[in-house]
């Protein structure tokens, strides 16, 4: 399959299963389906040809809202084996990060416990062993109403963070895992894209960039998007307007996120929310 196609089956599934009424319930982000030595932050632009392989690490990063309460998770797809004890370590990893949360547990305490856990395991590759290593700028992260990164980041090494989880906050536990460097760094071309919760007016000169953010604010608000979104609505030519939007700061780009190209990396992810008597998986399923 393309990964075009890939991406629009889930999306259009979850539109039917969840009853999309704009920004009132559905899609809560474009859906990820990075690639290899992609960690995050891809999804197909128009055109992409793209198309899932035998060799290929697919991480699928969904999620879904209702009135802006938003459920964030994950999970690596694979079909050789030779890949399984990758999976297996960032699984482990996540999975440990979800039992070590907790009202009053710090941040860094869950990233120790994680990158133990995560670098304990070894894959071997085309007769090469690797470490696993968590990648170490890659978080979770709190959620609150319409926004899907709230401000707290939820570490997967020990990066000596003493803030403290707090009763009734809601969070992506998410680990990534990686062959390569254990590093991220931005490359290729962008896809995702999400209104700044922090510049709300800026001078713009460009009717088409004015017309495309009010698009953007009656179909998106600040949850993110991507340029299939966009197309999907009907608009075309809007790359100026973008480009505009985005160089005034009212829209922020989050391109690819790649470790080395021969790496290969998997993600596992659930959201979790604490409740002041206990910790609820909200994400947990019979699959992952």
């Amino acid at each position: 399959m393309s990964m075009i196609d890939i991406c629009e089956t889930i999306e259009n599934g979850t539109r039917t299963l969840i009853e999309e009424r704009g920004l009132d319930a559905g899609i809560a982000f474009p859906t990820g389906c990075s690639l290899n030595h992609v960690a995050a932050h891809y999804t197909p632009n128009a055109g992409d040809k793209t198309v899932l392989g035998y060799d290929d690490v697919m991480k699928i990063d969904f999620g879904t809202h209702i009135g802006g309460k938003i459920i964030d998770c994950a999970f690596t797809l694979t079909f050789n084996p030779v890949y399984d004890r990758l999976l297996e370590a960032v699984k482990d990893a996540t999975n440990t990060g979800i039992r070590e949360a907790g009202i009053d547990v710090r941040l860094c305490d869950i990233g120790a416990a994680v990158q133990e856990v995560m670098e304990s395991y070894e894959v071997e590759i085309g007769g090469k062993t690797y470490q696993v290593k968590s990648i170490r700028n890659l978080n979770g992260h709190s959620i609150e109403k319409y926004k899907i990164h709230a401000g707290k980041s939820v570490p997967i090494v020990d990066n000596g963070d003493q803030t403290k989880m707090e009763e009734g906050e809601q969070f992506a536990i998410e680990t990534f895992g990686s062959t390569g460097r254990g590093l991220v760094l931005e490359d290729m071309e962008c896809s995702h894209y999400m209104r700044s919760f922090d510049v709300q007016h800026a001078p713009l000169r460009l009717p088409k960039a004015k017309a495309l953010l009010n698009t953007i604010n009656q179909n998106f608000g600040t949850l993110a998007f991507c340029r299939r979104y966009l197309d999907r609505l009907g608009e075309k030519n809007y790359f100026m307007a973008l480009k505009s939007l985005v160089d005034s700061g009212l829209v922020n780009p989050y391109p690819p996120l790649v470790d080395i190209k021969g790496s290969y990396t998997a993600q596992y992810e659930h959201t979790i929310l604490l409740r002041p008597t206990c910790k609820e998986v909200l994400t947990r399923g019979d699959d992952y």
